[in-house]
């Protein structure tokens, strides 16, 4: 395991070669997301610069790439040159690229994504990164926010930090697109996708950084609460209530604007973020304007 990236704390803009970067990089905020410039992804990269770009995603944890008029192939295969692509079981898909998911939103179809979350989290192995792209977009409105859930763990008190050092949560994928399916299906898919329990404090694979791994959209409840708690004078229901004051304080901590960044979208704009340490929120904010977008996402590791 590595563990030697650091957190962005040096200077506001690094230019080529700063730090061997082979393309520009301009930081956003002191948390969270670079803009990545000086490179075009319609043309295949050598693997120097891929190591370079998975470097600043470990360091940055979200990348953007602006005009990037690339085909739904290309979208492809760049994402793939990260790991292997998932089919995601309820969206949309490319009819040509299964990879490659359409999030679509119009005057008939309102959007519903304004919660904070991980992509797949109820996955067994949720997903390592996801490369969003910007097909059409609002003159104003339906930015995306993303949170740096390294520094949400840290900025939490040290005795939060001890409650929930050995705790675990489940993640579910039916209370949030259960809507989509239809209710006589929701046994057979439960079967295909169980509940997933998977650490709170997870360890980033790579950086060995602590993450905050909760979130609102997926996470149900906390597994071992009654085993691990310190909390031994709640009683009863009170003690169940205890439970939901803890996760939902974890949750807020996605909420704290020190540790986010918030990117305005323009046409062939691309968002490659590491999944496994960011959450987001899609600002719905555009009704009924149009928003069109795609997705493919690679496939990560088991959360230890």
């Amino acid at each position: 395991m590595q563990s030697t990236i650091s957190m962005p704390n040096e200077v506001e803009t690094h230019p080529r070669n700063a730090e061997n970067w082979p393309f520009t990089l301009t930081r956003h905020t002191p948390a969270i997301g670079a803009e990545i410039g000086d490179i075009d992804l319609r043309e295949p990269f050598d693997d120097t610069t891929c190591l370079a770009l998975r470097r600043a995603l470990l360091k940055y944890k979200v990348l953007f790439f602006r005009d990037q008029d690339i085909t739904p192939a290309q979208h492809v295969a760049v994402a793939r040159r990260f790991g292997e692509l998932e089919v995601h079981p309820t969206f949309p898909h490319h009819p040509d690229h299964p990879e490659l998911v359409i999030l679509g939103r119009n005057d008939s179809k309102r959007g519903r994504e304004n919660l904070y979350h991980s992509d797949v989290s109820w996955r067994e192995i949720p997903s390592m990164g996801s490369m969003l792209r910007c097909v059409h977009c609002p003159e104003v409105g339906g930015d995306t926010m993303w949170i740096n859930m390294a520094a949400a763990y840290e900025g939490l008190p040290d005795d939060i930090k001890t409650r929930i050092a050995d705790l675990t949560a489940v993640h579910d994928f039916l209370p949030l697109f259960g809507i989509a399916i239809p209710e006589d299906q929701h046994t057979e898919v439960k079967k295909k996708f169980p509940p997933a329990t998977h650490p709170v404090v997870r360890t980033h694979p790579e950086t060995g950084e602590k993450i905050l791994y909760v979130n609102e959209a997926f996470t149900t409840h906390l597994a071992n609460y009654g085993h691990k708690t310190v909390d031994q004078y709640r009683v009863g229901f009170d003690f169940k209530l205890a439970e939901m004051e803890l996760l939902q304080l974890l949750f807020r901590q996605a909420q704290v604007p020190e540790y986010q960044v918030r990117l305005k979208w323009r046409p062939n704009t691309i968002a490659f973020w590491d999944n496994r340490s960011c959450q987001h929120y899609a600002i719905q904010d555009y009704y009924p304007a149009v928003r069109h977008m795609m997705r493919a996402t690679v496939i990560g590791d088991r959360p230890f």
